[in-house]
């Protein structure tokens, strides 16, 4: 400091000081402490204790640590952050620093005031504190007038017309282009009756129809759509549906016909309509198991609701005790796939064979194959000679596997029991692990935010983060606290008197912008108590200002008439060089 202030702004003299010293010498002229005393000085980033006897600062008796103001702040806001994360950019140092020193304290007994935020007392509501963030609240929404009501009634009944009219026309359109293509085929058809037998092949080319039956099966699907377009009833509907049935030899004439009787064009008709013919089948089959299993669903249904009539509670004992047996049998089945929790008899969990793991289909082609294979090593491979060679291949070639089906019939008991005791039993929780019918669990609803999460609330931390002052511990620093700067300082002293010692703690005074927390004298009059002999007079005292007294007193120093010659010159500092500025002493009299 002295070189830079010498050589590179060339001032002509400084003089160095201590701030804890010159606050409690000005504090020592306003009678606030005595001659012989310790200044205890929390500052922002150290903490001093110097100890006075007759009015002069004994350096060889100071303590100091590097912790402070600046470690309070930062554990304060190091807490705010991982309480409320959402609200970091809220939590600058500044606002940080003015909520330490507008609701921070030091607890007396430290331990005690943490049980008594613990077990969340009316006492601990009344001390925590809350900053309330900006936050606007949501506009409400008024219910719509009457008025408004009728208004949009209107419109959307203004829509709903024109939208009818559109579908009207729409259908309108669609009847007249049906009707126009039934008459073209119709007319097609009786100029088909008036052409010359040689001649029909040539026509039905010309029109891009193969067969008289294709144009016949072109109108009954005209006339069919234009019935649907024109809104017929479902009986009149069912009612062509088993005309169309009746009439499905007439519609497929060339699928008992021998192919040797056919030419090829008709031999390729024939394929059209055998496929087309299997396709129908096949959706007249679906048809008909679907309507057998609704019907069967609604007469297990009603055998059920009439169980439960004659007998409901121990219906619903009957109904546990299935879905129990069944969420059993699912789950072995499951074990029994995935092969895990079984054991297949030599004593191993988990050891399932592949025999066990397949199902009866699986394990049948398996076992055709194992013969075929067998077979073929003991002679002639004649395999593919006979008919019932070819039927054994399709076998072996087709995997049944009725995973791939979806849920067998255990699954859909399973959801159907479940489903009737979530009627019937409102304590009734579904396994989530029953299987694959359980509705997947919904995604929690986004509240709307309200005042309450734009509070921060500062209760513990209150008292937590000074707290450092006297347990340095809390955030890692392996030092003294202040009641304990307070002895060791005494310690260092040279002359181990017993009435000094009594008088520098009769005279403790607190200075720095660190003591302002309320509670910290008695907090340390009671540290320094437990580590003095009983019956030591303590007395612990606040300087008048404690963040501008250490000026003051410089400023006192400054002003008195010896201060020219406790300076250090430029000329001394070429001349002694920094050897004798590192040995230069602090000496203020008044």
């Amino acid at each position: 400091m002295a070189e830079l202030l010498f050589e590179t702004y060339g001032v002509p003299s400084v003089a160095f000081g201590v701030d804890a010293a010159f606050s409690y010498k000005y504090n020592q002229r306003h009678g606030i402490c005595d001659k012989d005393g310790l200044a205890i000085c929390p500052g922002f980033t150290t903490t001093h204790v110097i100890p006075f006897i007759n009015g002069e600062p004994v350096y060889k008796g100071c303590c100091r640590t590097n912790i402070g103001g600046f470690h309070v702040t930062d554990y304060l806001k190091q807490l705010l952050s991982l309480k409320y994360p959402h609200h970091m950019a809220r939590l600058t140092w500044e606002k940080v620093e003015d909520l330490k020193m507008e609701h921070c304290y030091i607890a007396t007994d430290y331990a005690e005031e943490a049980k008594l935020f613990q077990k969340g007392t009316k006492e601990a509501e009344d001390k925590t504190r809350c900053w309330q963030l900006p936050w606007v609240p949501p506009p409400v929404e008024e219910p719509p007038s009457s008025e408004e009501i009728a208004r949009k009634a209107a419109i959307k009944e203004r829509q709903g017309q024109r939208l009818r009219d559109m579908a009207e026309a729409k259908r309108s359109s669609r009847i007249n282009e049906l009707e126009n293509q039934l008459r073209g085929m119709e007319f097609l058809l009786q100029q088909l009756d008036q052409v010359d037998r040689d001649e029909i092949s040539a026509f039905l080319r010309d029109t891009g129809y193969v067969s008289r039956q294709e144009i016949e099966s072109s109108i009954a699907k005209a006339s069919q759509s234009l019935r649907k377009a024109k809104g017929e009833t479902k009986v009149e509907q069912a009612e062509v549906d088993e005309k169309s049935d009746c009439s499905a030899n007439d519609k497929y004439p060339l699928v008992d016909v021998p192919d040797n009787m056919l030419t090829p064009e008709q031999l390729k008709e024939k394929r059209r309509q055998l496929f087309l013919k299997t396709t129908s089948d096949g959706r007249q089959r679906a048809k008909q198991k679907r309507h057998e299993e609704e019907l069967e669903r609604e007469r297990r249904n009603q055998l059920d609701e009439e169980k439960r009539l004659e007998n409901p509670e121990l219906y619903l004992e009957e109904m546990h005790a299935k879905y129990k047996e069944l969420c059993e049998k699912v789950q072995q089945r499951k074990r029994l796939k995935t092969n895990g929790n079984h054991s297949n008899g030599n004593g191993f969990a988990g050891a399932v064979g592949r025999g066990e793991r397949l199902n009866a289909a699986q394990r049948e082609r398996m076992r055709l194959l194992t013969t075929a294979a067998f077979d073929r090593g003991k002679g002639e491979d004649t395999f593919g000679a006979k008919d019932e060679d070819w039927q054994l291949y399709k076998l072996m070639s087709k995997d049944n596997d009725d995973d791939d089906e979806g849920p067998d019939e255990d699954e859909v008991e399973l959801s159907r029991v479940s489903s009737r005791l979530q009627e019937l039993d409102s304590t009734f929780i579904p396994r989530q692990d029953a299987g694959p019918s359980q509705p997947a669990p919904e995604m929690p609803k986004l509240r709307p935010l309200t005042k309450e999460d734009f509070q921060i609330l500062i209760g513990v931390e209150r008292f937590r983060c000074p707290e450092i002052l006297f347990h340095p511990n809390l955030v890692g620093i392996d030092l003294a606290g202040l009641d304990e700067m307070a002895g060791v300082s005494i310690r260092r002293l040279p002359s181990k008197d017993q009435s000094l010692e009594e008088r520098l703690t009769n005279s403790i005074l607190m200075t720095g912008g660190s003591c302002l927390y309320p509670g910290i004298t008695e907090r340390l009059e009671a540290g320094i108590r437990m580590i003095r002999p009983s019956g030591s007079p303590i007395k612990v005292v606040r300087a008048m200002d404690p963040v501008l007294d250490a000026w003051r007193g410089a400023s006192v120093y400054a002003s008195a008439l010896q201060f020219p010659k406790q300076t250090f010159s430029k000329m001394d500092y070429y001349e002694k060089g920094e050897d004798w500025l590192r040995r230069y002493q602090f000496c203020y009299t008044l």
